[in-house]
């Protein structure tokens, strides 16, 4: 899940591992064992440990500003501007593209990286409908515990009708949580953390007292709620990735809902994909900055568009609210019928250092 906090599975670490701050990441970060599923009386229903399914698997949840912080310190100083909000876009007549920004300033700009996540405005102006709600909105915080957090290192969910939760250890003080709800409409836009945090603990209060626990333990600044959304790139129908030397990446590109921890390891993945198609195109010249950027996009598609799909449709079934349908779901689907290996098939991710 996303928000305050990211599942990296293994093709993440091996982006981070390819990029040079894998390691830095990791000791800041518990390694997350396996998981366990419950349903929301506490009765377990099945639990895996990650190494008897893959010995290579590597989970670990980090906090999106530490990620975010240990990237941009690879870049020369100076090298990112803040803040920065996009108002303009258009090609100039020397053939670059000029931005103009919120501020009043402007950017004339040889290449265009758009990763400005699923409201993105050169997605928007590139032809990309907007993302599609999927009829979910999901809670998600950052309980703390400064004398310690008292949980193994596992993954654990809770299942119920219309409604599922769970939490996971990210350091020796911190779990990050979550709850995703059915609702048919996103709703109107909170952000007064009190109010969010009384209806987070409303919607599970008969819960697990854990997931209750760490709710209540959670400062205001890492609380939200955010309506789940995805966008399905079908093949002749969708604008291509670039137009020009302009390219997507991420979120901006193909934001996927969270059901299977791809979010952020896929736009990693996007990102030392295309770094190598324009770090080739540029410094031998085989190939024009355009192809380059072409060939990212024919290489990526085939592995995201699958995988928006799977993840719109893992949390559809996840979301069920028929009593009877639950009831299969609890006592056959996941203690008979779950396989964890080929669930986590979609973690294969080959990837040399830059």
């Amino acid at each position: 899940m996303g928000g305050t906090s990211l599942t990296l599975f293994k093709n993440g670490w091996r982006v981070l591992d390819a990029i040079g701050v894998g390691n830095d990441l990791r000791t800041q970060f518990l390694e997350i064992q396996g998981m366990m599923v419950k349903s929301q009386d506490g009765r377990e229903l099945r639990s895996f440990r990650f190494k008897d399914e893959d010995e290579s698997q590597e989970v670990r949840a980090v906090e999106r500003r530490i990620l975010l912080e240990t990237l941009a310190d690879q870049l020369p100083p100076d090298s990112i501007s803040f803040g920065s909000k996009l108002r303009k876009i258009e090609r100039s007549e020397s053939g670059g593209t000029l931005l103009e920004l919120t501020d009043g300033s402007s950017i004339s700009a040889k290449i265009v990286i758009g990763c400005d996540g699923i409201r993105s405005p050169v997605a928007k102006w590139m032809g990309f409908s907007e993302p599609r709600y999927v009829g979910h909105c999901a809670f998600r915080g950052l309980g703390f515990y400064p004398g310690g957090q008292p949980f193994e290192p596992r993954v654990n969910y809770i299942y119920g009708r219309g409604l599922r939760a769970g939490f996971v250890p990210v350091s020796p003080t911190k779990v990050y949580w979550f709850i995703v709800f059915n609702s048919s409409t996103p709703g109107p836009k909170i952000t007064d953390p009190s109010v969010l945090k009384k209806q987070a603990t409303e919607a599970v209060q008969n819960w697990p007292s854990d997931l209750v626990n760490i709710i209540n333990l959670t400062p205001d600044d890492t609380i939200i709620k955010t309506p789940l959304v995805d966008r399905w790139l079908w093949p002749t129908i969708s604008p291509p990735a670039s137009s020009g030397k302009i390219v997507l990446v991420g979120d901006a590109w193909h934001p996927m809902t969270p059901n299977l921890g791809q979010g952020a390891c896929c736009a990693l993945e996007d990102a030392v994909v295309l770094a190598r198609k324009l770090a080739s195109a540029i410094k031998t010249g085989s190939t024009s900055v355009e192809d380059a950027l072409r060939s990212y996009s024919n290489e990526r598609w085939p592995r995201i568009f699958p995988l928006t799909v799977r993840a719109n449709l893992v949390g559809s079934l996840l979301q069920w609210d028929n009593p009877a349908v639950c009831s299969v779901r609890n006592n056959v689907i996941i203690p008979k019928v779950v396989r964890l290996g080929p669930m986590l098939e979609h973690t294969n991710f080959d990837c040399e250092p830059l």
